[in-house]
């Protein structure tokens, strides 16, 4: 949130500038959850198009000049997204109760990446959706990587509370796809692009990431915006099993019919990878330890920034560096250069002073933190997975500093790859 300096104007994080001076608006009534209607698109069985459930939508039809993009934001904008995320995940799973919705059937409701999690202890209607339908909650596109721990904390949460996961929109931007891996989804639901737009290099470099994920992890596809049979043609070459689009019918104030197949969502994910963990911890006993002093490890991590630099799939990259001492000028200007292609870049160290290089974000930690004395590089996209983790000896008393020795481990694991890369998102404040 921001306002100008006369005080009369807010300016929301996707620009968008409203003028406070003209007292109270629609849009303060809207963020309220006052005229918030929940409208149903059927999601159906493909390609036989049988209903199987619906995706519950936030609507303002007493407002019909307010979309749910600007409501959103100006919710954002005013602080205000964890109340209107739950009115409306509330009246979703109120609306679908009333309206017959039967046993078993699948419910989708949308929640933002911003918003704090209500789950089933505090919501007595996510309790309620929870055990009545296979209830779906739908982590939109909007500023993924902005929100990282509140993200982080939501898909712990809802792991704990036994409710699926599908992430929204995974191709509109290279964060859905950076993320994947960390949020591992039970269903992906395509961007509107890869169904409406005719295929490209960019379509099917997209395609095929998803693709990928869903046979590593068995995540369920869902297709969105299909309205012609073009398109139900396209979302089955992308392996959609699921869709949604008006060839199958439009959002509705009101339950259509009730579905006429059981669908079962894919088995639920473990818990979230363990972010008490140091990165060192997560690789020991997983992977061949080896020792060398500092030029092998530098020339290592060369070889990781380079290729996640001249690769396609533009890994995100999160470095761990000891001190700020070792972020000097050649370094900065390399992860400068990373952070223009690479949709994350993020260097963690002691003494390493914020927006140092452009686009990449700074944490910060103290001297006696853990991963003072641990040497990182992860680089992880959609057909990208490495990582050098490493411990510095202790006590060796080296006569310089290029012989200090390192313990340490170079791992193509994907697996433990993801869990290294968590241990330090979940540092990210």
């Amino acid at each position: 949130m921001a306002s100008d300096s006369k005080g009369g104007s807010l300016v929301g994080g996707n620009g968008v500038q409203w003028d406070l001076d003209s007292g109270r608006s629609d849009l303060d009534d809207a963020v309220t959850g006052e005229g918030l209607a929940p409208f149903f698109q059927p999601i159906v069985s493909l390609p036989s198009g049988t209903t199987v459930g619906f995706e519950a939508l936030a609507r303002w039809p007493r407002q019909p000049q307010l979309g749910p993009q600007e409501v959103f934001a100006y919710a954002a904008a005013t602080q205000q997204v964890t109340e209107l995320d739950r009115v409306c995940i509330d009246r979703s799973i109120a609306a679908a109760l009333r309206g017959g919705l039967r046993e078993g059937a699948l419910l989708g409701v949308n929640s933002e990446p911003a918003s704090d999690y209500t789950g089933r202890a505090d919501s007595e209607f996510v309790q309620r959706g929870h055990e009545k339908f296979s209830l779906l909650f739908e982590l939109t596109e909007r500023n993924l990587l902005e929100h990282l721990p509140t993200l982080l904390r939501k898909v712990a949460a809802l792991r704990a509370d036994g409710i699926a996961i599908a992430l929204d929109d995974v191709g509109d931007n290279p964060e859905s796809l950076a993320l994947l891996d960390i949020v591992c989804p039970e269903v992906i639901k395509l961007a509107n692009k890869l169904i409406q737009d005719p295929p490209s290099v960019d379509t099917a470099k997209t395609g095929a990431a998803i693709m990928a994920h869903r046979e590593r992890r068995g995540a369920l596809i869902v297709a969105e915006g299909i309205e012609t049979h073009e398109h139900l043609e396209q979302a089955l070459a992308w392996g959609a099993t699921l869709g949604q689009g008006f060839l199958f019918g439009r959002p509705s104030p009101l339950l259509p019919y009730t579905p006429t197949e059981t669908w079962s969502l894919p088995a639920l994910r473990a818990g979230g990878h363990g972010s008490c963990r140091s990165p060192f911890d997560v690789v020991t006993g997983n992977s061949a330890m080896h020792t060398a002093r500092k030029p092998t490890l530098l020339a290592i991590s060369r070889f990781l920034e380079d290729h996640a630099r001249h690769s396609k799939d533009t890994p995100m990259v999160l470095t761990a560096l000891q001190d700020g001492a070792n972020f000097g000028l050649p370094t900065r200007r390399r992860y400068a250069a990373l952070a223009e292609t690479s949709p994350l870049v993020a260097v963690f160290g002691a003494n390493v002073t914020p927006h140092q290089s452009a686009g990449v974000r700074i944490v910060t930690h103290d001297a006696t933190d853990v991963l003072s004395s641990q040497w990182i590089v992860v680089t992880l996209g959609p057909h990208t997975a490495a990582a050098l983790v490493a411990h510095e000896r202790a006590g060796q008393g080296a006569a310089c500093d290029d012989d200090r020795e390192f313990d340490f481990v170079v791992t193509h694991d994907r697996a433990v790859i993801t869990a290294v890369a968590s241990a330090l998102l979940n540092r990210i404040p």
